[in-house]
């Protein structure tokens, strides 16, 4: 039997609490205690994730990549089949713990295309779900796109009047709004006149 690789990956910081990279190994390492872990920060919308490629690199014929979630893996169905067709071809086993070991059979095949349509059609939902609820936010009065202001007007007029005797690294010493944010105020009042 070949070596066993364990891939774990979160996609923002936030998901390093929660369902994050400690929680997927310790899964990992009680399946396959002899494990190779590899823990990843990279989101799965893009391609490039240089952990995984490394990892993949390292995979030969026999061996078992494990991750505990197919998305994991891949976040849309032709880049998940792609990878998982990739390492098929090596002699490569993938084990995704929610799932079960996918097999390079026709039915392992039908299977792996199956649940990778319902992990893209979940990701779908979710975005459609997040940009419904931008539109109903959207309708409401006080609603305003992007974040929210940092400083009030007040506090810009006062750092602004300040530079007019101070450098921006003294201005932003005393008021602690940063010399972009002063630069970019001005260069908008002046822009508006």
């Amino acid at each position: 039997m070949g070596k066993i690789y364990g891939y774990c990956r979160v996609s923002t910081r936030k998901q390093l609490d929660g369902y994050g990279l400690d929680v997927q190994e310790k899964e990992i390492s009680e399946k396959y205690e002899s494990a190779e872990l590899y823990p990843e920060q990279f989101t799965g919308a893009t391609t490039e994730r240089p952990i995984f490629d490394e990892v993949v690199k390292k995979l030969k014929y026999g061996d078992t990549l494990v991750v505990t979630k197919l998305d994991r893996l891949a976040r849309n169905t032709v880049e998940g089949i792609e990878i998982v067709q990739e390492l098929f071809k090596k002699g490569v086993s993938v084990h995704v713990l929610n799932v079960g070991l996918l097999e390079n059979t026709s039915m392992g095949k039908f299977f792996l295309t199956t649940l990778f349509a319902v992990a893209e059609m979940e990701r779908n939902t979710i975005l459609e779900r997040t940009q419904a609820g931008r539109e109903i936010a959207r309708t409401k009065a006080g609603y305003k796109e992007g974040r929210p202001k940092k400083y009030t007007l007040e506090q810009m007029d006062h750092a602004v009047g300040l530079l007019e005797k101070n450098s921006y690294t003294q201005v932003e010493k005393m008021t602690q709004i940063s010399k972009a944010t002063l630069v970019r105020e001005i260069r908008n009042r002046k822009a508006s006149v």
